[in-house]
């Protein structure tokens, strides 16, 4: 009799359980400028970026924070930055990417395909390629996001950037912000411990979003990935360690 019960109230959870098919979440992403002006610190420019660095500890916020929206169905997804006017928490590092959300996301998971929208410099560029592979280790820790339970992945992209993720299972769709995805469920947070940068969800909207709306941005050269990344060193070599110092932050 007991075993009939829990069956019965296990079969009751069952059919009220809810999981989101389409929506719109929120995200915010943090930089810690701090530890990124730091880091473009060496020998060469000891004595100019030093101040720089102290002159920016003195006067701007440790973290940058910029907002993003992801419209999603099961199909597909758009990922757009909330736009912000120059303030003085960014208009320090006004071209760098870090300083911004630059990219628009469109990604297709049924062919999977995306169509990403990059602003680099003054330039604008239309990278249409297959969606990022990333290697995912699952783990048994869990936390909660946007009043989603999550569990963690470890993850390996780029052959050398170390990613933490936390994806929701109530939302079935294996998208997140930026091109980040591919696990089994939505991804609601991403950290990249190394580069100092992590995108959180903040809400998460369950409804019926208008599915015309969710289409591929249109302006830019047109590229592959493995072009943007020819692009970015031909113009690390025209800018300097600065360029290179975003190298990686524009191939997020």
């Amino acid at each position: 009799m007991l075993a009939a019960l829990l069956m019965v109230g296990m079969s009751g959870m069952a059919q009220h359980a809810r999981f989101v098919g389409e929506g719109v979440i929120e995200y915010e992403k943090k930089i810690n400028m701090y530890a990124k002006i730091k880091k473009r610190i060496n020998k060469e420019n000891e004595m100019y970026m030093s101040k720089v660095y102290d002159q920016f500890v003195k006067n701007q916020p440790q973290f940058t924070t910029v907002k993003s929206n992801l419209v999603f169905t099961t199909a597909k997804s758009l990922y757009t930055p909330v736009v912000v006017t120059v303030n003085a928490q960014n208009s320090a590092f006004g071209m760098d990417p870090n300083g911004n959300q630059p990219n628009h996301v469109f990604t297709d998971f049924s062919s999977g395909l995306s169509t990403i929208q990059k602003s680099i410099f003054e330039e604008t560029y239309l990278v249409k390629d297959s969606m990022r592979q990333i290697t995912w280790k699952l783990t048994g820790e869990t936390r909660e996001i946007a009043g989603y339970q999550c569990r963690r992945a470890n993850g390996l992209m780029l052959d050398s950037v170390y990613v933490v993720a936390f994806y929701s299972e109530e939302i079935p769709v294996s998208g997140g912000p930026e091109s980040f995805g591919g696990l089994p469920g939505m991804i609601l947070g991403v950290a990249l411990p190394y580069e100092n940068v992590t995108w959180f969800a903040t809400q998460v909207f369950d409804k019926t979003v208008d599915k015309a709306a969710i289409k591929a941005p249109q302006k830019g050269k047109l590229m592959t990935f493995n072009d943007l990344k020819k692009r970015l060193n031909e113009l690390v070599k025209r800018w300097g360690d600065e360029a290179r110092s975003m190298l990686l932050d524009y191939l997020i």
